[in-house]
């Protein structure tokens, strides 16, 4: 993939991930609201936007990677949840943690440093092992 492509694709990945962020954000701010722990919020409003955003990065960011099957979609859904979803929870949960348990900044400011450290390692895990193309059986893929 050239540099220009990876850039597309990244400024795609940061798209979708903006609305995930406000979905976040709006989950966070209501599940705190309606009295949950911050941290059970955290883990609740990440999961919401993980599932957000597969949704539109098998639609748009890696629309040209073709579409899958029902079924192996669901397993694409399952290793990007275990992943970037895995990932992201706990990435957030220890931060959220250190930034609001120990530096005590409020917690939607600590939420938005959170996600922004996470995209890097999150865009890289969806690319080579989410989105990739498979190298045994590269006709599994559909056109759109």
């Amino acid at each position: 993939m050239s540099a220009r492509e990876t850039s597309v694709r990244w400024l795609k990945f940061n798209a979708v991930g903006a609305l995930g962020i406000i979905v976040q954000l709006a989950c966070l701010g209501v599940l705190t609201a309606l009295g949950s722990n911050y941290l059970l919020a955290t883990a609740l409003a990440v999961e919401a936007a993980v599932v957000h955003n597969f949704f539109w990065h098998e639609r748009f960011t890696w629309a040209d990677r073709g579409r899958l099957p029902f079924g192996a979609s669901v397993v694409r859904f399952g290793r990007f949840n275990f992943t970037t979803g895995l990932f992201s929870i706990a990435g957030n949960l220890v931060l959220m943690r250190l930034l609001v348990g120990a530096a005590h900044l409020p917690y939607i400011a600590a939420n938005v440093l959170t996600i922004a450290t996470c995209s890097i390692v999150n865009f890289m895990v969806s690319d080579k092992l989410v989105f990739g193309l498979p190298k045994s059986n590269p006709r599994v893929f559909s056109k759109p």
